[in-house]
């Protein structure tokens, strides 16, 4: 049946609403208030019938409520409830309905009104003792926002043709669930699938649809009862398949939606799962279907319908609604145009209309000359080409519309109205036009690169607009235009800020200097004082806004100003900063009153001098004033600013001094902190800063402040403020002055300097950047040496601690430790480390002051390393950027960004303030302790600002100068606690590398300033943390060598020095990176130095991973030497200290058996990786070539070059193709030269400059060639051939003289000569190969150099064991070769051995020079000449058989392996036969304990009697026999192992047995 008319007209009003007609919706709110407020005026059948055709437009009606419109909070009084009766305008399921609606719209106010009309339902709820969860006021406040979700599902269901599922498995499923005996795990996954498979529509029909629907709700009852939480794993799944069936089924859900019962029970299920995004997300799409299902069908809003018409499937809503709420779903909608708006047809003649009439005369004019530029052409030039039509002629208002639109004609009229402009009016016409012009191209994103901004680069504007800038306005209304001029030369400053253009600057500059005095900076600097009391308001307002247009440009010129880099403009830009300078300080004036000051006027003078101060050296471009008379003076000024608002003066009220005001004074006087500690380093400039102040009687002397003004400060209410004070705090104890005038100003506070800042610092309420400060404040106080005890007179105590109850006291150290271990300091600091925030927070960018970068704080380490703010700061007006005030952040949230609509807010903490407060106090006030309850330290921690990385930065600072100063008790709480672990768990190398492809990718969804500076923080963090861990190593390795630290923290390291291998970064954050790989590369060398032992196999394992990205790292800071030489050395030590501690490693037994990878072995594999590894080669090499001798980096690359030759076969490969060797050869040559020549000079008293630095270049060439001919014998020939050894022999003179030269020389012989025959017959040849200058004073060489080597070892002591060993191993190396034994038996060198003194007595060891010489022996004995050359010296079997009997621990049986070979030659049998002592000891050592020994004696003794019937006779005796008998049965019953030297042993007791028994 069709709508009863009252419905039909509810629907026309409520569809007029959205129209876009003011005049018709003004109309239809009245009309439709009207009718909600005109209960009274009704008779109750007309009220009743009115709300009965009202109840199915509701949902879409309350769209429109709202608190703060009439017709809105109309709408909300429907869904009260009367307090009284409880009955309410609404049915109460539909009121009930109303008010969940309501919750789902989208302004937040309607939420809250909503939430408190839901709290008298819920207390009328049934039943509502035995559910859960309880519902309270505050539960409530906190679920405003609960349906609404982030992310709307999709309702949508699908309606194949044929179904994939099986109606048997679903039937199963359906009674698996629906079962009590079957497990809740089963019944959850068969729920699941059920939830999936009814996705397809015709699965709906399969099961019972009604039970389903019954079971669920029974289900979801049974959740919300208190004792029956184990039905929680199922409802996810009961929401969704209820979700879907509901959606199928419109009849169902009509019906559902009548029961108030369904609501609650969805409601209570939302605010127990109120965590889980999921439940919340279906529960509130089941409200949405619920809610809105009387809009959800056509038919409702049809003028007719069928009486056999059903309801449609589906879930449609108009589209008002999906406009107006807020949905969880997305959904189709419909009535997106109204079915009672009318449409009126066009005219049919529409070239009759006169707006088409003008767009197609413009159009074809247009067209017909090919654009804008030849149509003005033609109309300037008045000549027609050709006749057209009336119709299409241009009008004079068309051609004043194209001249206007097109910029080029547009400003050279503007140009023309300023040459011709007869008064001031045309004048500033004009440059409006020029302003909006400049507009245009801003909104166009061309800025000054645009049409406008070109044109106005050109030198014609400037003679233009000089006339008005280069005189004194006469009248108000030439201020008023200069005012307009200035304004607009503001504008297009601001274009040029980011590429200013030189011939602008000059003219700017000429401008300002070409006039002395110049009229801009006078009327900057005129006084305001009598101009008031003479001018109107409205002269004073025009005065007003010159001067702030005048301060605006300045300031604007100033921040341009940065970014030049011209010489000449530079010494210009000096001249007018110095003008402006004293300018300014004469404009800061204050006077006995400040009650009667100009706070805007003091405003605009302060932001001038931010801008002019954030420079560093600002003060020094005068050339008439000292920097620190300039300096002094603004402290002057400054100081009495903050004097007339902050310190009580001869009884006068104080008065409120402006924020803007401030912010400027406190900012301008840390600029200049940072100004005068550069410029006085010398002088005592600390005490400029105490404030005088007087007392009541003029007549009385003043007394110093002190730096007492400057503690008020830091609990301002203004965060900024806060962080500024403390910031000059921290700039002026950066000397030791400024620390002693610091703790005399907070004598009157309690726990004075040291308690407060400790107090801020672990203040959880304060914002970061407030206690950032307060850690360089204790960080630059911890500077200062304490004393360890009160025994003594300090001018510097360091922290005092008193105990009123015990009358104790502490100083110093002591002191220290009782502070922090009183705050739980460390304890704070591992929460803090925990709670940090690394993501993002973004302030307003549109304030003025986001032009102006952030300063940087000065932050002092133990070394005294100040760093000068080189940016500038935000000006005192702009909004806080440091108010960083936000709920706790959880920790799994740290890669998330922090809302840019937070609200920040500041908290001072109670007791802090009072205690600062006390510091305005006379003398004799005092102050009470809080109670310990009261600490905000033990304060509950229910808001706390976030924990940002530059406090993380400061953190690392200050506990890196806490391990310095007290490394006892910092080691114990680190080991206590786990704060190391939390800091190197805050080392979000992820983050990192995100931020970096946002700044590489310049995404525009975020700024990318915010992005820099995140990734900025970031990396000063990861520094400061390097910094920390490296001190750690020095204090205490073990801190960071354990695995579950190290290996994590090694992983990110070296992803981080594969970062930004590529300059796609601009200078700051280029060099940024450059310093975190400086301090990585740094802390690397610490522990490979420290713990290499330990530590080595996880770097090396570490580099494999990111072998071919770290090998490019190092490829480019090598090639850093002259760019950037600290990262350069950083690089180099740490590839150095690598390779040698792997070179260790693979000449090391224990580690051959290892499988981790070595750094050897990565440089040396056949992979793809080969290019990249010799371009390392490559640069290492030519970083060490180029470098002069004299360049202290030099050092660095030879001691790479020389480890990497030790280790990398490839890079001696490289080296030799490079021609090292022969360059080192040849370079040796010339040194010889050199020196030569240099030895004929007349010398003096001590060594010779130059001479020390050939020999220096000397020892590196040797060390070079030493490693080039390590173990290839390729290259040995090589160096033979390039006459070597002769080069080498020339040298000999000067070996002798240095120990250093002789070393590495001796060093390169033994390399030289090892396992290369023909490298050791050299060293027995005359030197053959003559060089110019021979030395004079020590004569000519001996006729070889194995001649001289054996003369200087055989006057070798015991005091150079170094030499000693080298010269042996040389010996030993050369020995196996037959010349150099003939050249050694000649020498009569082998002499020496015999006049060794051993030590007497008994469980005595062989000193170091026997055993040196019992190896050479040994080589010696390896064949019969050399065997015969040990026999004929007399006593040397003695002698022998002596050491024995001696131990050694590294080469116990050498005397018995030097017999042993000697048994072995025929013709030395009958000698050693006839030895008696020789036959005991080798037939005693079978009967040893060491199966070495046992093995040695048994084959002497059987190369003895073999083939000699001598020895059977002499060996054939019973104690011999019973000892060989005795042997062999042992070693058969013993040995079970066939090793060769077992098989062997075996092989040499049998035939013995069978030679002694047998024959």
């Amino acid at each position: 049946m069709p709508h009863s008319p009252c419905r039909c007209s509810i629907s026309f009003f409520i569809e007029l609403l959205h129209l876009c007609f003011e005049q018709v919706n003004s109309v239809v709110k009245n009309i439709l208030m009207y009718l909600l407020q005109g209960r009274l005026i009704m008779t109750p059948l007309t009220w009743n019938k009115f709300i009965e055709s009202l109840c199915p437009v509701i949902p879409v009606l309350q769209g429109y409520a709202d608190t703060e419109d009439s017709l809105g909070n109309c709408i909300l009084i429907l869904s009260e409830t009367n307090p009284e009766g409880g009955g309410g305008i609404l049915p109460e399921t539909s009121r009930l309905k109303s008010i969940f609606r309501l919750l789902l719209l989208k302004k937040q106010s309607v939420r809250d009104k909503a939430l408190k009309l839901l709290a008298f339902q819920l207390i009328n709820e049934e039943g509502r003792s035995t559910k859960r969860p309880f519902i309270d006021a505050n539960l409530l406040s906190k679920v405003a926002n609960l349906l609404i979700v982030e992310k709307p599902i999709d309702i949508k269901l699908d309606d194949t043709r044929q179904p994939i599922i099986k109606v048997e498995a679903v039937e199963k499923l359906y009674e698996v669930f629906t079962s009590d005996i079957v497990d809740l795990p089963l019944r959850k996954s068969a729920l699941e699938q059920l939830a999936i498979i009814f996705q397809d529509i015709k699965m709906h029909n399969v099961v019972n649809k009604m039970d389903l629907i019954d079971k669920i709700f029974f289900v979801l009852n049974e959740c919300i009862r208190k004792d029956c939480e184990e039905m929680e794993c199922m409802i996810l799944p009961c929401l969704t398949i209820l979700r879907k069936l509901l959606t199928a089924d419109s009849v169902k859900r009509l019906s559902l939606s009548q029961e108030s019962s369904v609501l609650f029970l969805f409601f209570r299920v939302a605010l127990i799962f109120q965590k889980d995004s999921a439940v919340v997300t279906e529960v509130a799409a089941l409200f949405c279907l619920l809610l809105f299902d009387e809009v959800s069908r056509m038919d409702m809003w049809s003028d007719n319908i069928s009486s056999k018409s059903t309801l449609t499937p589906g879930f449609f809503l108009p589209v008002s609604v999906i406009r107006r709420y807020h949905l969880p779903v997305h959904v189709p909608g419909h009535h997106a145009v109204s079915p009672y708006y009318v449409v009126l047809p066009l005219s049919t003649d529409y070239l009759t209309l006169k707006p088409v009439t003008d767009m197609l005369r413009i159009a074809w004019n247009l067209s017909r000359c090919h654009g804008i530029d030849n149509l003005l052409k033609e109309i300037n030039s008045e000549n027609e080409t050709q006749e057209v039509l009336d119709s299409l002629k241009l009008s004079t208002e068309d051609i004043l519309t194209l001249k206007i639109i097109h910029t080029n004609s547009g400003l050279e009229d503007c140009r023309s109205s300023v040459i011709q402009a007869e008064g001031h009016e045309g004048v500033k016409a004009a440059v409006t036009r020029m302003s909006l012009y400049l507009l245009n191209d801003r909104l166009s994103f061309k800025g000054v690169n645009g049409p406008c901004g070109a044109i106005l680069k050109t030198s014609a504007w400037h003679q233009e607009l000089n006339r008005f800038l280069q005189v004194l306005p006469a009248c108000p209304e030439d201020e008023k235009l200069l005012a307009d001029i200035m304004c607009f030369i503001n504008k297009l400053l601001r274009e040029h800020r980011n590429g200013p253009v030189v011939e602008f600057l000059d003219w700017i500059l000429e401008i300002l200097l070409k006039h002395k005095p110049n009229p801009l900076l006078e009327l900057l600097g005129q006084s305001e004082t009598q101009e008031q009391e003479e001018a109107t308001d409205t002269q004073t307002t025009v005065r007003q806004q010159l001067r702030k247009e005048l301060m605006t440009f300045f300031n604007n010129l100033l921040l341009i100003f940065m970014d030049v880099t011209d010489r000449k403009s530079l010494e210009l830009i000096y001249v007018f900063k110095t003008q402006l300078a004293l300018k300014l300080l004469q404009c800061l004036r204050v006077t006995d009153a400040p009650h009667f000051y100009g706070l805007p006027s003091l405003e605009r003078t302060l932001q001038g001098m931010i801008h002019l101060t954030a420079v560093p050296g600002w003060s020094s471009h005068s050339t008439v004033t000292e920097p620190l008379s300039i300096c002094t003076k603004y402290l002057s000024g400054l100081l009495e600013v903050i004097s007339s608002f902050y310190v009580e003066r001869r009884g006068a009220a104080m008065s409120f001094m402006g924020k803007g005001v401030t912010k400027g004074t406190v900012l301008c006087l840390l600029h200049l902190s940072h100004e005068m500690m550069n410029q006085a380093d010398v002088l005592d400039w600390i005490s400029m800063w105490s404030l005088p102040y007087g007392s009541n009687s003029q007549e009385q002397n003043l007394t110093q402040q002190g730096l007492a003004w400057l503690i008020p400060l830091w609990v301002d209410r203004d965060p900024e403020v806060r962080f500024t004070s403390l910031a000059i705090a921290a700039t002026l104890t950066s000397d030791k002055g400024g620390c002693v005038a610091l703790a005399n100003s907070c004598q009157n506070i309690s726990g004075g300097l040291w308690a407060t800042v400790v107090n801020i610092l672990l203040d959880h309420s304060e914002c970061s950047m407030v206690r950032r400060e307060a850690a360089f404040i204790l960080q630059n106080l911890l500077v200062i040496p304490s004393p360890v005890d009160s025994n003594h007179d300090y001018s510097w105590h360091g922290p005092s601690v008193h105990d009123v109850e015990y009358g104790l006291s502490l100083i110093g150290k002591p002191a220290l430790q009782a502070l922090l271990d009183h705050s739980n300091f460390y304890d704070h600091m591992d929460r803090m480390v925990k709670l940090c925030y690394l993501g993002r927070y973004m302030f307003d960018l549109n304030c003025y002051a986001a032009d102006i970068t952030a300063r940087k704080s000065v932050n002092v380490r133990f070394r005294r390393e100040q760093h000068s703010p080189t940016n500038q700061s935000q000006g005192p007006g702009s909004p806080s950027t440091v108010e960083t005030m936000v709920p706790l952040v959880p920790s799994s949230l740290e890669s998330a960004d922090v809302p840019p609509h937070m609200t920040p807010t500041n908290i001072i903490i109670p007791e802090l303030k009072d205690r600062l407060m006390a510091q305005g106090q006379s003398d004799t006030t005092t102050t009470s302790p809080s109670s310990p309850q009261e600490s905000p330290l033990s304060a509950p921690l229910s808001k706390q600002c976030i924990v940002t990385p530059p406090l993380l930065s400061a953190m690392c600072s200050l506990l890196d100068n806490l391990l310095i100063v007290v490394p006892e008790s910092t080691v114990s709480a680190f080991r206590k606690t786990s704060i190391l672990k939390a800091f190197c768990g805050a080392f979000n190398v992820s983050l990192l590398e995100k931020c970096i492809q946002e700044v590489i990718s310049l995404s525009y969804s975020t700024p990318v300033e915010h992005v820099k500076a995140q990734v900025s923080f970031l990396l000063e963090y990861f520094c400061s943390l390097s910094r920390l861990l490296t001190s750690c190593l020095l204090i205490d390795p073990s801190l960071v060598s354990q695995d579950e630290l190290l290996k994590p923290l090694l992983e990110k390291i070296f992803t981080v020095l594969t970062m930004c291998t590529k300059d796609d970064f601009d200078t700051k954050l280029r060099s940024a990176f450059y310093q975190l790989w400086i301090d990585i590369f740094n802390l690397l060398a610490a522990l490979l130095r420290k713990t290499s032992q330990s530590s080595l196999s996880s770097v090396t394992e570490a580099v494999a991973k990111s072998w071919p990205a770290i090998i490019d790292t190092v490829c480019k800071c090598v090639g850093f030497s002259t760019t950037y030489p600290k990262l350069y050395t950083a690089c180099m030590q740490f590839l150095s200290i690598l390779l040698t501690e792997d070179g260790k490693r693979c000449l090391s037994e224990k580690q051959k058996s290892s499988h981790s990878p070595t750094v050897a072995s990565l440089l040396d594999e056949d992979d793809g990786n080969k290019e990249s590894v010799e371009q390392l080669f490559k640069i290492i090499l030519e970083s060490y070539e180029k470098q002069s001798s004299k360049d202290t980096l030099r050092r660095l690359a030879v001691s790479a070059l020389v480890s990497l030759l030790a280790v990398s076969k490839r890079a001696q490969k490289y080296a030799w193709n490079a021609g090292l060797i022969d360059s080192c050869i040849e370079q040796m040559k010339h040194i010889h030269a050199q020196l030569n020549l240099d030895s004929l000079k007349p010398r003096k008293r001590g060594p010779k400059k130059k001479e020390n630095g050939f020999r220096k270049e000397l020892n590196i060439a040797m060390q070079m060639l030493r490693n080039c001919l390590y173990q290839n014998n390729e290259y040995k020939a090589t160096a033979l051939q390039a006459h070597l050894v002769p080069l080498i022999h020339s040298f000999w003179p000067w070996f002798l003289l240095d120990d250093s030269l002789m070393k590495v020389a001796l060093q390169l012989l033994c390399v030289y000569t090892a396992n290369y025959p023909a490298g050791c017959s050299s060293l027995c040849g005359a030197s053959c190969v003559q060089y110019p200058g021979q030395p004079a004073f020590r004569g000519t060489p001996s006729n070889s150099l194995m001649l001289c080597i054996l003369k200087w070892s055989s006057h070798l002591t015991s005091e150079n064991p170094t030499m000693q060993q080298l010269a042996f191993t040389l010996l030993a190396n050369v020995a196996l070769s037959h010349d150099c034994k003939g050249v050694i038996q000649k020498s009569n060198f082998l002499q020496n051995f015999l006049s060794l003194t051993l030590p007497k007595g008994e469980n005595k060891c062989l000193p170091d020079l026997a055993v040196l010489w019992l190896k050479f022996l040994l080589n010696i004995s390896c064949d019969e000449d050399g065997q015969q050359m040990i026999l004929k010296l007399s006593g040397c079997s003695d002698l022998l058989v002596e050491m024995s009997k001696y131990k050694h621990k590294s080469s116990p049986h050498l005397p018995l392996l030097i017999l042993h070979n000697i048994c072995f030659s025929a013709t030395n049998k009958p000698k050693i036969l006839a030895h008696d002592k020789v036959i005991s000891l080798l037939s005693t050592c079978l009967e040893s304990d060491n199966q070495n020994v046992q093995r040695i004696g048994a084959a002497a003794l059987w190369a003895l009697i073999y083939n000699n019937h001598k020895a059977k006779a002499t060996l054939k005796t019973p104690s011999i026999i019973r000892k060989v008998d005795k042997a062999y049965a042992s070693a058969k019953k013993t040995i079970s192992d066939s090793s060769s030297l077992n098989v062997y042993y075996l092989k040499c007791l049998e035939n013995l047995v069978h030679l002694l028994l047998c024959t």
